[in-house]
């Protein structure tokens, strides 16, 4: 059995809580948000190639809209990697349609692992270190098992989900992998502090990992619908498949998950807090463009144009994001409405340039 990884970019989000900056076609995972230079997709794929023995095992879920924007930034990624879903249906589909086909170039056996392109690792060593430990587990003749990447939590976050360790089942690669006892969707404030203090607990990254075959086999199980319809009439199938994720549609009802908890330095990047995070450290604000301010403090400011400055006066924990025609601002503590302002925009057609 080849037991090499095929990783999977998972490039077919709109990452609408960084709007302005992200649009419809030029979404968050095709931006540089860091300043770098490179894209979240390209870091992704850079940090993902080794594992895939070069871009000929590396392939790339996203949108038919944004094919075209993907081969432009990856432009040695094989165009037969690449699989455009005609509509966004979440991920258990992407996931599912994904697996069928690499299961059909590859083989059931063949070892796949899904990686959402928008994500910040700080540890490459680290990362690739828990990636082996999973493939070999989920690899393994010896047991099927369906891999999911934790993440050690830094702080009681309420936006992510959370998975329970059960028993441990071994150490792959160095680290323990434990079976899943039970997910724990977004939880308040008070009970996440609760599942940090038992040190049982792990933000679920999104990455898993799986033999294809096992993978299939359980989505048959517990999702058949899309399986079955995906089998038989492939993409065709997508405006009939619902639109659920792979984590309600498999992940919490499978009794083949694992986790393995990891330290690599991960944030999923969800809205514009997350570069406070990352990149603000001990300074007042965030200024990634010019900026003169009196009496400002816990700003993040952000302009594309190189030749513009934000002018603030006694503001405090805002964001202000000033994008061709558009200045977004709004209080750091409801950037998750920035989806609900989208909404309104969408019912008016003067705005759709906006968007």
């Amino acid at each position: 059995m080849n037991r090499t990884l095929i990783p999977v970019l998972l490039a077919g989000g709109k990452g609408e809580r960084f709007w302005p900056l992200s649009r419809k076609d030029r979404p968050k995972q095709f931006l540089s948000l860091d300043g770098s230079g490179k894209s979240l997709l390209q870091e992704t794929a850079d940090r993902l190639l080794n594992i895939a023995k070069g871009w000929e095992g590396l392939w790339v879920c996203t949108s038919r809209q944004l094919a075209d924007g993907v081969l432009q930034q990856l432009p040695q990624l094989p165009q037969s990697n690449l699989l455009a879903e005609p509509e966004g249906r979440d991920t258990a589909p992407a996931v599912a349609w994904t697996t069928l086909k690499i299961a059909q170039r590859e083989g059931q056996d063949r070892a796949i692992g899904f990686f959402p392109a928008d994500h910040w690792i700080a540890d490459r060593e680290a990362f690739v270190q828990t990636i082996n430990a999973a493939t070999q587990l989920a690899a393994s003749n010896d047991e099927a098992a369906i891999v999911i990447l934790g993440v050690k939590p830094a702080y009681p976050a309420t936006g992510y989900g959370y998975i329970e360790q059960g028993q441990q089942t071994g150490i792959f690669a160095g680290l323990p992998v434990y079976k899943v006892k039970r997910f724990t969707e977004k939880p308040d404030e008070k009970t996440a502090a609760e599942f940090i203090a038992t040190g049982s607990f792990s933000w679920n990254s999104g990455m898993f990992i799986f033999r294809a075959g096992v993978l299939l086999e359980e989505m048959s199980k517990h999702a058949p619908a899309i399986v079955t319809l995906l089998r038989s009439r492939g993409e065709a199938a997508y405006s009939q498949l619902p639109k659920i994720s792979i984590d309600y549609a498999l992940m919490e009802k499978t009794d083949l998950a694992y986790v393995l908890p990891a330290d690599f330095g991960w944030d999923d990047l969800g809205d514009w807090n997350a570069l406070s995070r990352l990149l603000q450290g001990d300074k007042p604000n965030l200024e990634l463009t010019e900026h003169v301010g009196m009496d400002t403090k816990g700003a993040i400011l952000y302009d594309t144009d190189a030749e513009g400055v934000i002018v603030t006066i006694g503001m405090s924990d805002v964001v202000v994001v000033r994008d061709g025609k558009v200045t977004l601002l709004v209080k750091k503590d409801r950037t998750q409405e920035i989806k609900k302002v989208l909404a309104m925009l969408k019912n008016d057609p003067k705005f759709e340039h906006l968007l």
